[in-house]
């Protein structure tokens, strides 16, 4: 495993929206950190929903051959992960959530087929967890951050950080706060940084 490679996958539905910009932002970061990005939208993929075929508890592959194998591969081989959603019903969009949920071949592999306890997987990697939410409510994020700290176990990678903003919602809207577009870039090179051993130390949220 490539120790300064980056995965950073786009799960909105706009691909200038304002998640999509942060996240670009942090890729800008993370290459000016010294780390090799690869960028994936995941809008364009052809990706199928899960459909509990089960096939993956046989032998921890998926049976739906699609797009999904080739950004599965590259999140597994490389030392962290950018996620960029925003928040629909309080979770993230349903791109992301399909993306997500196609993993459970991951979750039988790693707890059905080889047996590994739960919890007890060392998060040697790091992702890093972008969003944004129109409201101002104070569970806003809840929902998204349980189905990503569990997505990002399954995948052996700890919640690095998360950049989570409230009152965004046209496109566009993320250009009037420079500050958290800073912020992604500053996250973008920390997580280069730190994925390379030379980076802050830096709490998991």
């Amino acid at each position: 495993m490539s120790n300064t490679s980056i995965i950073a996958v786009y799960g909105s539905p706009r691909r200038k929206g304002n998640t999509a910009t942060l996240l670009r932002r942090a890729v800008d970061g993370a290459r000016d950190g010294g780390a090799r990005v690869q960028e994936f939208v995941l809008r364009d993929l052809k990706i199928s929903p899960c459909l509990e075929i089960y096939g993956c508890r046989e032998k921890g592959e998926c049976a739906i051959k699609d797009d999904f194998q080739r950004v599965r591969d590259s999140i597994l081989s490389a030392a962290g992960l950018m996620l960029a959603s925003p928040i629909f019903f309080y979770t993230v969009s349903a791109h992301t959530k399909i993306f997500m949920d196609r993993f459970q071949s991951q979750w039988a592999k790693k707890y059905l087929i080889e047996g590994k306890a739960f919890g007890k997987t060392s998060l040697s990697r790091k992702g890093l967890f972008i969003s944004v939410g129109a409201t101002g409510g104070r569970k806003l994020f809840d929902g998204s951050l349980l189905t990503v700290k569990y997505f990002f176990d399954t995948i052996d990678m700890e919640l690095w950080r998360s950049l989570l903003y409230r009152g965004l919602d046209d496109a566009g809207d993320i250009l009037q706060h420079t500050e958290y577009l800073d912020a992604a870039y500053l996250a973008g090179q920390e997580l280069a940084r730190a994925i390379t051993g030379g980076g802050l130390k830096v709490s998991p949220v």
